[in-house]
């Protein structure tokens, strides 16, 4: 990787890390707290939820009937989406240590307090529920996929790829031989340790 394209990528971290910080910032001005896996409101701001909330039977009535005729198809996901997770969990639990790999942890992606928001009536959350196990499922499985790729092949695609995961960019130029089994190694070695978020 030449020394463009490290101060690009370095410049690009910090940017993610002054984007996050500035998304924290604006979640406190939203009123709440984070104490644990609990969200706690201003008590104003749960009066104000509690009221904005639409009760089942005019959610019923007001919804789009296309929901409502697809929602068998969308909720039957659900048992591939629980064996895959229990599949790659599987997979992380009993390859990673082998490799010597830091498993991904499942909490970090797969986070519920969707369920915590006042101003939903109990479908809506049960909806908001089910995204958030599926999305982030994803993104746990994402990760897994991503460490499993550094671990054996660390390579570039020739092609543009969309959608690469943020190791990627870390990862060998296509067609770079110049002692690929040592920076294989490298790359090996170094996912032992927990990286930087």
């Amino acid at each position: 990787m030449n020394d463009k394209i490290s101060q690009l990528m370095a410049k690009m971290a910090e940017l993610e890390d002054d984007l996050r910080t500035a998304i924290h910032e604006q979640e406190s001005k939203m009123f709440f707290e984070i104490n644990g896996k609990r969200v706690e409101f201003e008590s104003s701001v749960k009066a104000a939820h509690k009221k904005l909330k639409t009760n089942f039977f005019r959610w019923l009535v007001t919804n789009r009937p296309q929901n409502l005729i697809t929602g068998p198809i969308i909720y039957a996901m659900i048992f591939p989406l629980m064996m895959l997770d229990l599949c790659v969990s599987l997979y992380q639990w009993t390859c990673f240590p082998i490799y010597g790999v830091s498993k991904v942890k499942r909490a970090d992606y797969i986070v519920f307090d969707r369920h915590q928001l006042n101003y939903l009536n109990f479908i809506e959350k049960f909806h908001c529920t089910y995204c958030e196990y599926g999305n982030g499922l994803m993104g746990y499985m994402a990760e897994i996929l991503a460490r499993t790729e550094e671990y054996f092949c660390p390579i570039k695609h020739a092609h543009k790829v969309l959608g690469t995961h943020a190791r990627y960019q870390r990862f060998l130029d296509y067609g770079d031989a110049t002692d690929y089994a040592t920076k294989l190694e490298a790359y090996r070695v170094g996912l032992g340790r927990k990286l930087p978020e």
